[in-house]
């Protein structure tokens, strides 16, 4: 089972507006759009870059997971996006690896895409999110 490319970097950011005066004003990267996940409490501003894009990730609560990522780490770094194929394929597979997952099935995220988180625990240390294309990537 194959990985297609980086689809997304996301960035836990206090302040979407704050941060936008450096990714788009001083790196002038265009801001697409901005969507609310709610059932992830969090506030999403794409950025286009190349084939993938920026994610802001501002929370909309302390007790959200980007909240208290934020809370605990600070701002920065919080997610790697890979694209595969097919998400559900891809975790049952890392799932018979012994690999250690936050989601066994896949979700709706941002765009209405299908998602899963991998636990850090078993990637180095980054959170990863896949996702699969053509299911509402932007």
């Amino acid at each position: 089972m194959s990985s297609n490319k980086i689809q997304h970097l996301g960035v836990a950011v206090g302040s979407i507006d704050e941060a936008l005066s450096f990714w788009r004003d001083g790196l002038g990267l265009e801001l697409k759009e901005i969507e609310v996940v709610a059932d992830q409490g969090v506030r999403v501003a794409m950025l286009p870059i190349g084939e993938s894009r920026i994610e802001l990730l501002e929370a909309t609560g302390e007790d959200t997971p980007v909240g208290k990522f934020i809370a605990k780490r600070g701002a920065g770094m919080h997610h790697l996006c890979v694209e595969v194929e097919d998400v559900a394929a891809m975790l049952a597979d890392l799932k018979a690896k012994n690999v250690r997952l936050i989601d066994e099935q896949p979700r709706i995220g941002a765009g209405g895409a299908l998602v899963a988180f991998v636990h850090p625990a078993s990637t180095g240390g980054v959170l990863i999110e896949l996702t699969q294309r053509g299911t509402g990537n932007h």
